[in-house]
């Protein structure tokens, strides 16, 4: 394959292929479900609902179990379950054909904001803004090994190496503002819940982490604008990605690890070329803040929750065709699963 441009080829303004409005509230988070033809979202107004991607609509009733709110979500990999993390420190297990909770795993005292499942689906990691990450054990319930103190004061990020032999936290020891707090990205061995490497380059807050499939690449953005590429062999930084300009929220890979998209405080979300570090198009414009990204399984699509109370998608194989990178939808660099962060609404 030819190696694209490093230059950006300009793109027409891109505008959403559907809106899904009925939200309450800003919308924290939101998966592809199987089979493409829908999506759950998850809301500060408490709720989880699921919408039809081609009419926009919601299909039956909202998902509740408390009124607090809700503000990471993720799919299991045989697409038959969903973990939630939610303000109350609770991570909920739900049932998709019931739409209701089968388990509730208590042990964080704050807001659980990141949740992620291991590739295998035996377990579930978790963030919280009480400065730990834990791992669940999905058929029992219980915690494997103690908690892990991370020194991040909140921790914002979690996510496994594809392999989940390792788990990387993101997070901060201070507010946003705070640009002296913990700003690395730490690797934890998930066996033993020993440090294994520090990462440091952003100057704020970590806020989301995405890894690759290939578990080649790490990549982190930050309150500090930027997103960060790391090599994961030697711990060493690779690039910088920084046309936000404002917080990021929300990182997410495509499944063949050539396209990342994220999410900012910007109003933005942004399409990149994992290859060359550069955007793919012009960004993909907001009313208000964005929070969440993540791609459909094929690749093609992807959704994004805003503030505005509403989440959108949009047309990922028209925008790489119009950008002359048609091919960046192949499975040449393998079509696994697409890695996605899950995120918090503060």
């Amino acid at each position: 394959m030819a190696s694209p441009t490093a230059k950006t080829k300009e793109t027409s303004a891109i505008t959403p292929h559907q809106k899904f409005k009925g939200h309450t509230d800003w919308v924290n988070d939101v998966i592809h479900l199987p089979g493409g033809q829908e999506i759950i979202t998850c809301s500060r107004d408490g709720s989880m609902r699921v919408w039809n991607l081609e009419s926009g609509k919601q299909i039956g009733e909202d998902w509740r179990d408390g009124e607090r709110a809700v503000n990471s979500i993720a799919l299991s990999p045989d697409g038959k379950k969903v973990v939630s993390g939610s303000r109350d420190g609770a991570v909920r297990l739900w049932d998709i054909d019931t739409c209701k909770v089968i388990a509730k795993w208590m042990g964080h005292t704050k807001l659980v904001g990141s949740v992620y499942w291991s590739r295998d689906g035996q377990r579930v990691l978790s963030g919280s803004t009480d400065g730990t990450a834990r791992q669940w054990d999905v058929e029992s319930g219980e915690t494997i090994l103690e908690p892990i103190e991370t020194g991040h004061n909140q921790v914002l990020a979690v996510v496994y190496s594809p392999d989940t032999t390792l788990i990387a936290t993101g997070g901060s020891n201070g507010p946003a503002t705070n640009r002296h707090g913990n700003c690395s990205v730490k690797i934890w061995d998930a066996k033993t819940g020993e440090l294994v490497a520090t990462l440091k380059g952003h100057t704020i807050a970590v806020r989301c982490l995405a890894w690759a499939a290939d578990g080649k690449t790490l990549i982190s953005g930050s309150y500090d604008y930027s997103i960060r590429t790391w090599n994961t062999t030697k711990w060493e930084p690779n690039a910088v990605l920084d046309e936000h300009t404002a917080f990021l929220f929300a990182l997410a890979i495509s499944p063949n690890d050539r396209i990342l998209a994220s999410a900012s405080y910007d109003s933005t979300a942004r399409l990149w070329n994992l290859e060359n570090g550069q955007p793919i198009s012009s960004s993909l414009q907001h009313a208000k803040s964005v929070n969440c990204v993540s791609f459909s399984a094929d690749g093609k699509q992807l959704a994004t929750g805003c503030n505005d109370k509403s989440a959108y998608s949009w047309d990922v194989a028209a925008i790489v065709k119009e950008a002359g990178l048609d091919d960046f939808l192949s499975d040449s660099k393998g079509g696994e699963t697409a890695t996605e962060n899950e995120t918090i609404a503060l």
